[in-house]
């Protein structure tokens, strides 16, 4: 699973040949993960609490554009 960016508390990855919807994965330093579309930004799988995913959706909004462009990029 690409690294994608690193944050203090967790890291944002993608994983190759993926499922849909587009998401990227967020894997926190206690174990836990979430995963998020990247259309809404909305969590679709995990047990992240919204409020410890605020840099990162921050972040995400951002730059979905680029997201978006790894996601097709790593489905190849």
């Amino acid at each position: 699973m690409p690294l994608i960016k690193r944050f203090a508390n967790c890291q944002v990855r993608i994983n190759l040949k993926d499922h849909a919807p587009p998401h990227f994965h967020v894997l926190m330093r206690d174990g836990k993960e979430a995963l998020i579309e990247l259309s809404g930004l909305e969590i679709l799988q995990g047990n992240v609490p919204r409020r410890e995913l605020s840099e990162v959706l921050q972040w995400a909004a951002s730059n979905r554009n680029m997201l978006m462009n790894k996601f097709e990029e790593l489905q190849k």
